[in-house]
């Protein structure tokens, strides 16, 4: 959620149980300005927290001229002091998935091991050899964060445009969502890579508009049945929660281009999801 709505969109999720004291907005409204000028960053929002043991994680993201690929994550403890974090390759998406398991401690110099053992060398001559796997949290967290946002960070469809040069931008005119349309899943959409889209047929495509139906909508997620939507406070606001990474809450104001998400849990994954569905 945007910095400069925070305030009042952390109101709007309250009712999720997704509070902050008072102490901890005041911070975060004032540091995320200081974050944003020091980094130069054209925009700041506000991830969410990832729970851990000893302490939580809080998560910043700034934007630069793309608002889908030029983004940095950072993260604090007291919501003041911010530390940046990793870019998350794919060889560190692989250690990470190998390495680590369970609930987060708070500490991001605390080391997850991992021992594999891997076949080095062909036919007679080949040996096995124990290669020991070493990841700390702060990568861990780096990983994670980037993994919810590409598996469940939701847009609704026209808040965001595609430039003919490729380049992700917001788009000024949206005026929001009519509440016919913020009832339906196919009117929001992944904030990440498509996946189906290159799937789709020619008479499929003609219907879309190239500018704004670039994403992949949540109505087309396997398995079915992974997100929940709701209006609530008098169907003032649409809610959407994600049940295969709970805790990630997206809300919408229809009539308005006020929509944003955050993500409240311990960074873990609901893998049963498709067998309780």
């Amino acid at each position: 959620m945007d910095s400069d709505t925070l305030h009042y969109s952390l109101d709007l999720v309250s009712g999720n149980g997704l509070t902050f004291t008072t102490e901890q907005r005041a911070a975060l409204q004032t540091s995320l300005v200081i974050l944003k000028r020091n980094y130069k960053f054209n925009r700041v929002l506000f991830w969410g927290r990832i729970l851990g043991m000893k302490s939580d994680y809080y998560i910043a993201q700034g934007i630069g001229e793309d608002e889908m690929s030029d983004r940095k994550c950072l993260y604090s403890f007291n919501c003041i002091d911010w530390h940046l974090l990793p870019p998350a390759t794919d060889a560190l998406i692989e250690e990470v998935a190998v390495a680590t398991k369970g609930c987060f401690t708070g500490d991001p110099s605390n080391e997850y091991e991992h021992t594999e053992t891997r076949r080095l060398g062909e036919g007679d001559e080949a040996v096995e050899e124990e290669v020991m796997v070493k990841v700390n949290e702060e990568k861990r967290l780096a990983v994670t964060v980037f993994i919810i946002d590409k598996e469940v960070a939701v847009v609704p469809r026209g808040a965001y445009m595609k430039s003919p040069d490729g380049t992700v931008q917001t788009n000024r005119s949206f005026k929001g969502l009519n509440p016919y349309e913020a009832g339906k899943l196919r009117n929001y959409l992944h904030f990440s890579e498509p996946k189906n889209l290159k799937k789709k047929s020619i008479l499929e495509m003609a219907d879309l508009n190239p500018s704004i139906d670039f994403l992949d909508p949540l109505s087309e997620d396997i398995p079915e049945g992974s997100w929940s939507l709701q209006f609530e406070q008098g169907s003032r606001v649409c809610m959407i929660r994600s049940l295969l990474w709970q805790g990630l809450t997206f809300f919408h104001m229809p009539m308005t281009p006020q929509h944003g998400y955050i993500y409240t849990g311990q960074g873990l994954k609901s893998l049963d999801l498709p067998f309780m569905l």
